[in-house]
């Protein structure tokens, strides 16, 4: 048996003040918006511009950075050209889909030098490159 007591207010309601819970996130949002576009993925280089070039895929598995000074990223992780065979290997056992090396060369590097990083990838087996550009417009 219950026993109401009346006194003539109006009960109390819990609920949630759920207005500044919404300023917090439009806030959040906000920042998030203004920082994505300054957080550049990769290593920074100025790459070559062809006329007729292929987009590539939005997240390759393997992507190899190479520097107009002439140091190499394999996936952001810095390594020298004695170890590029073996930590190409292992870049390679990780991605089973797709079975290409996507090259990002400065603009700038020195031709002998593309050329030395291209047969050491040669040689360990690997010839299916693709090389990045930027879209050359009618300007540049």
């Amino acid at each position: 048996m219950s026993i109401s007591i009346s006194t003539g207010k109006q009960p109390v309601q819990a609920s949630p003040n759920v207005v500044p819970l919404c300023d917090v996130l439009l806030v959040l949002l906000i920042i998030f918006m203004l920082v994505t576009p300054l957080v550049q993925r990769g290593v920074d280089l100025t790459l070559p511009t062809a006329i007729n070039s292929v987009s590539m895929p939005e997240s390759p598995k393997v992507v190899l950075y190479i520097r107009k000074d002439g140091t190499l990223f394999l996936n952001q992780d810095k390594l020298t050209i004695d170890r590029l065979p073996s930590k190409l290997e292992e870049a390679f056992l990780s991605s089973e889909d797709d079975k290409r090396l996507y090259l990002r060369a400065d603009g700038e590097i020195a031709y002998g030098k593309l050329l030395e990083l291209y047969e050491t990838i040669r040689v360990a087996g690997y010839e299916n490159i693709a090389i990045i550009t930027d879209k050359k417009t009618d300007r540049s």
